[in-house]
């Protein structure tokens, strides 16, 4: 039997079940989202075969029928389940009932005719975090950041770029976890090769999508990770790599349904008060829920990465806003980007339900990129009318953790944890 790693996610599926009736768990395939729903679940349903799903379909109420908290898995395969657990609910009103799971959202969303407001609550699982996986020591508490107790020193010898280059293109997949490196990036591999079968959908939706349309969608999105690049850049960029029109319409299509597998995960534009007179830009960064989809997409090794280290900072930087965003979920909080027309930019903002805010360079490492961080870090506060500014921080890929003396921390990625 596979080892089980904790997550993160699990307190706030223990907490949610305290005081809501359906939790939905919602994710990317693989990522672990029944394994850890198991562990609340005293009877579970399966909606994973043509039979299953047949059966729920003609009898959606019976699926509800079980031990609670009861465990639905893929549950969007049979929408109506959300109208039942929503009856269900106000029938017998009780917390903690029902645990949903999905890696897609419903083939024909009308059939959920309820939102279920004060009845499901829904949380996203990300694949793992380097802490997560045991990749990070977790030194540096997030969460200590930002009560000002943070104690931010460690020599942090153990990982090298080669390492770190290593688990951008494995990901944080549960099953990718082994000590063979390249077994383990043969799982990987093999994850995203099963992303696109949907021979045997039951979401039409992802049936009339072509998987060859969809890679080239991928191949351009990593092409263009981490930055601001519009949809017509992006279109361009499959027009131009693939020999191919495509209209805009085919284009926004294909990345809703990219968008609803929980497999591109944009980030938005931060939009503060500001003292000058510049203007934000609104454009949304370019993301994926695991940076190793980006690399299986261009076919992009460990190898690769360290021979191009301008792409490995775009890479490592989606790495990072991966983990920034799993660690400040354990709060309620925030991950968006901030750039205006002066041209500086902060790669993360992580904003929190109290107001307080963190601004945060993400750079590979070494003095000169370090320092080139923390001076737009010291030139975003001189800007923002703002006080609640926790703390700046430049998180690296490797080198030790340490306090500037103008304030700034400087953190490893695995250093860091929730």
């Amino acid at each position: 039997m596979a080892q089980y790693y904790s997550r993160y996610i699990e307190e706030s599926i223990r907490r949610k079940l305290k005081s809501c009736g359906v939790v939905l768990v919602a994710g990317p395939k693989f990522c672990g989202k029944t394994t850890t729903s198991s562990i609340f679940a005293k009877s579970v349903a399966k909606l994973n075969t043509s039979a299953a799903i047949n059966l729920a379909k003609m009898e959606p109420r019976n699926t509800l029928v079980g031990e609670t908290p009861r465990l639905i898995d893929e549950w969007q395969t049979v929408p109506e389940i959300w109208d039942e657990a929503r009856a269900w609910i106000d029938e017998n009103p009780a917390f903690g009932q029902f645990i949903l799971t999905g890696s897609s959202t419903p083939a024909d969303k009308t059939n959920i005719h309820h939102s279920g407001a004060g009845r499901i609550v829904t949380l996203k699982m990300r694949p793992m975090s380097l802490f997560e996986s045991g990749d990070s020591k977790g030194t540096v508490s997030l969460q200590d950041l930002f009560a000002g107790t943070a104690k931010v020193f460690d020599e942090n010898k153990e990982k090298s770029l080669r390492d770190i280059a290593f688990l951008t293109c494995r990901g944080g997949w549960p099953l990718s976890l082994q000590t063979d490196r390249d077994v383990a990036l043969d799982v990987t591999a093999n994850y995203y090769n099963g992303l696109f079968n949907f021979d045997t959908s039951e979401n039409q939706k992802f049936r009339n999508k072509k998987p060859e349309v969809m890679r080239m969608i991928l191949r351009s999105y990593a092409r263009n990770i981490s930055t601001e690049a519009s949809c017509k850049t992006l279109i361009a960029d499959v027009v131009e790599n693939n020999n191919r029109t495509m209209d805009a319409k085919t284009f926004d299509d294909y990345c809703d349904a990219l968008k609803d597998l929980y497999i591109l995960e944009d980030i938005d534009a931060w939009n503060p008060n500001l003292r000058s007179k510049a203007t934000v830009r609104t454009t949304a960064t370019r993301h994926f829920v695991d940076t190793s989809i980006a690399c299986q997409a261009l076919g992009i090794s460990p190898d690769d990465l360290l021979q191009d280290l301008n792409t490995f900072g775009l890479f490592f930087e989606d790495l990072a806003v991966r983990d920034l965003s799993i660690y400040s979920s354990l709060f309620d909080g925030t991950v968006k980007h901030y750039r205006d027309s002066n041209g500086l930019e902060c790669d993360a903002v992580v904003h929190t339900p109290k107001g307080k805010w963190a601004a945060i360079e993400i750079k590979l490492g070494g003095e000169k990129l370090i320092e080139e961080g923390a001076r737009n870090l010291n030139k975003l506060e001189q800007i923002v009318d703002d006080k609640n500014l926790a703390f700046k921080m430049v998180l690296t890929a490797t080198g030790a953790a340490y306090k500037r003396p103008d304030g700034v921390f400087v953190v490893p990625l695995n250093c860091l944890k929730g």
